[in-house]
């Protein structure tokens, strides 16, 4: 597929941290960088799909930032700004770059964040519920008027502190993502296949499950699509990969507004697609230089990566 205008298509609701992290790998080291996973997934979705974002910052959030987000088409009227400083993240990596070590997080304006959606976002059509608490995203799908498609993402803290809350957002939402530790530790078993069949019992018709360099698995109705990572030989910064992953996926759905099985497929390649481009430099460096005839040519590489013929 041709990637053209961001002008067709449904516009995609992402709501979730705006962050400044400084994050140290075994290359160079950053500070306060622009972060978040609603930051990470509304850019890579605007490659696709105009973006309407929500979250909050502090006093001292730099204006550019913002700037950067409304250049790509990402409407920031919902990003709050609170007095007091804004939420940030500290994280390393070893020569693991699957395995971030948490060095500090401040949760700052954004420990008393609630989200209050615009009237004009209420009718999104595609709506992507960024690691936050579950409540928070309940609050959120309370809001929201009868979207085509809700995905939600989450983590271990939640799964093992807010589990009940959690169950309730996954009744309501069409698409559930999730890390292979966190799928097994949701249902309480080693296997990932099982793992999935459980989690859409509770109710998203989609899992994706990702497994950072090994690529990511798809479940729906009777089917499961795996996809590969694209193989890099530098990594630079894995921060953001999930949800850049999320926002390729959901930025690609919204453009099409096709959501049956053969288009996720290509929704999960679409999102392995920006994952790759993200981790190959710090915060959104790639991300700022990147091109739709960048985005087509590794996704054409990836359908090369995996084509053989039928027997």
């Amino acid at each position: 597929m041709r990637l053209r205008s961001r002008d067709s298509g449904s516009s995609v609701l992402i709501v979730g941290s705006v962050a400044l992290d400084s994050v140290k790998t075994p290359l160079c080291q950053v500070e306060d960088a622009l972060g978040g996973a609603a930051v990470y997934s509304s850019v890579a979705a605007s490659f696709f799909a105009p973006v309407m974002v929500v979250g909050v910052v502090g006093e001292d959030f730099p204006e550019a930032h913002l700037e950067f987000l409304e250049s790509r088409s990402i409407d920031t009227a919902g990003i709050q700004v609170q007095p007091g400083k804004s939420f940030r993240w500290g994280g390393s990596y070893e020569y693991d770059l699957n395995q971030a070590h948490t060095l500090f997080t401040e949760l700052n304006v954004f420990q008393d964040f609630r989200p209050a959606i615009p009237k004009a976002y209420r009718s999104a059509e595609f709506v992507f519920l960024a690691n936050i608490d579950p409540d928070l995203q309940i609050e959120v799908l309370d809001q929201v008027e009868n979207p085509k498609l809700v995905a939600c993402d989450t983590m271990n803290f939640w799964i093992e502190n807010k589990r009940d809350s959690l169950i309730e957002v996954l009744k309501r939402v069409d698409v559930a993502f999730l890390n292979d530790a966190e799928a097994r530790q949701l249902v309480g078993t080693g296997s990932l296949v099982k793992a999935a069949s459980e989690i859409r019992g509770l109710g998203p018709e989609t899992v994706v499950i990702k497994k950072g360099e090994h690529g990511a698995m798809m479940f729906c109705d009777n089917v499961c699509f795996a996809a590969p990572s694209y193989p890099l030989e530098d990594v630079v910064d894995p921060t953001g990969a999930g949800d850049s992953f999320a926002g390729g996926f959901i930025g690609y759905l919204a453009r099409t507004r096709d959501t049956r099985e053969p288009n996720i497929r290509k929704a999960v390649v679409y999102g392995s697609t920006m994952a790759s481009h993200n981790v190959q430099g710090f915060s959104l460096e790639v991300f700022r230089k990147l091109t739709h005839e960048d985005i087509a040519e590794r996704y054409n590489e990836f359908k090369q990566m995996v084509f053989f013929e039928p027997v």
